[in-house]
């Protein structure tokens, strides 16, 4: 017990006698403390904020108060002494500085009021016991107060990133919806991020394998801070799949390389994500379609790991990807089939048509890249005529087979 600290009546005395000392010049000790805190801490130093010194002070006074109320109650100081540091963390949080910033203007401010305590002393000699005595007190005082303020400096950090999250959800939320965002937090957001209505920018969506559980849902979180690491751009989780709102301040080329490296970079940590990415847009109220885009970017990745713009798309992939439920219900019965059963057969006579198509319809250069007799593809391609009915000597037909295969291989495949 802190009695038993002070059994000596004359060393109790000498307690007493330091903290009225101390308590007199309470303003002194906490105009220095801060004095102290804006030269060693350049955290402090950088902020413009006006009002912060004023705040630090009547922070010091406060802990120094507090300390002295439990010396005077001769008890150990508890996290009920330092009631304001919850209010001061959040303060802080606010404007930025770090936690590893905030401790350390916090045991400057220790250092001062012991200083100032050894000031005592000399100026009462009598007292050198009882500060001695002291130095377990004054320690167990900086035990508890440090501990109260990194914990309230985390949980303020906790809310703020809370707050953020869902200022972020909202905000894309507004852009989706074709909605100008007008409320203040989310117009600075928007600022913060690097978009304004004259900026180019694109859309990309992106998903993990099968996002049905909290497992999955942390890889996307991997993903978003991949992409936040960018520097700008909104990027948000939104249920099982991520959005990112991202200005295209290179070259589109160059802006999908870099979202290449992001997801290459994941591959280390086991997340293979898929990400689809908009043509570049301009102005805010291209969002929503920009962001129609890129899922359909995302949906021709058919689930396969990578990233994949919308301009890289062929014609026929877009037609596939964009009118693909519709398409389907276009294809004749009998040309279903073919596709079916010979995807069922090994897929033969379609590879035999997609080398064909691949050497500008020259059977004899298909037949080489086939590794078969030019007879051979000859044969395929009139079996292929006959099962589907399609002349693939006109190339009005030969593209809407095309077409057709594609569209069936992406029900099954």
């Amino acid at each position: 017990m802190v009695q038993e600290l002070y059994a000596v009546e004359a060393e109790a005395h000498g307690v007493d006698v330091l903290a009225d000392w101390v308590r007199e010049r309470t303003d002194t000790i906490a105009e220095a403390a801060t004095d102290a805190i804006w030269q060693e801490v350049a955290a402090y130093a950088a902020l413009a904020d006006t009002s912060l010194r004023a705040e630090v002070a009547a922070h010091c006074r406060q802990v120094f108060t507090g300390f002295l109320a439990s010396m005077r109650e001769r008890r150990h100081p508890t996290a009920a002494d330092f009631p304001w540091t919850a209010e001061h963390a959040m303060r802080r949080v606010s404007l930025g500085i770090g936690l590893s910033d905030f401790m350390q203007a916090f045991r400057i401010g220790q250092i001062a009021l012991w200083d100032h305590i050894l000031m005592g002393v000399r100026e009462h000699p009598g007292t050198k016991d009882a500060a001695l005595s002291m130095v377990h007190q004054v320690m167990r005082g900086v035990e508890v107060a440090s501990t109260a303020a990194a914990e309230a400096y985390l949980e303020a950090q906790q809310h703020t990133v809370a707050d953020s999250a869902r200022l972020a959800r909202d905000l894309l939320e507004d852009l989706l919806a074709g909605r100008p965002p007008t409320v203040t937090a989310r117009l600075a957001t928007l600022t913060a991020t690097g978009l304004d209505d004259d900026v180019p920018l694109v859309v990309a969506a992106g998903c993990v394998p099968e996002p049905e559980d909290a497992a999955d849902r942390q890889l996307l979180g991997a993903l978003r801070a991949a992409l936040v690491v960018r520097g700008q751009g909104l990027v948000v989780v939104r249920q099982d799949e991520l959005v990112a709102v991202l200005p295209a301040s290179a070259p589109e080329a160059q802006l999908i390389a870099d979202l290449e490296e992001a997801c290459t970079g994941l591959a280390g940590v086991g997340v293979f994500p898929s990400l689809g990415v908009s043509t570049v847009r301009r102005g805010l109220d291209s969002v929503p379609g920009a962001y129609d885009e890129a899922r359909l970017a995302l949906g021709s990745l058919e689930g396969e790991p990578g990233v994949r713009s919308l301009s890289s798309l062929s014609t026929l992939d877009f037609l596939v990807h964009s009118h693909g439920v519709t398409a389907r219900r276009l294809v004749r019965p009998e040309v279903r089939a073919f596709v079916l059963e010979d995807l069922a057969a090994g897929g033969t006579f379609l590879d035999t048509l997609r080398s064909y198509v691949a050497s500008d319809l020259n059977a004899k250069v298909a037949a080489v890249a086939l590794h078969v007799h030019a007879n051979t593809v000859y044969y395929r391609l009139e079996r292929i005529a006959e099962r589907t009915g399609c002349d693939i000597r006109r190339v009005e037909e030969l593209i809407d087979l095309l077409l057709a295969v594609r569209l069936v291989r992406s029900e099954v495949e």
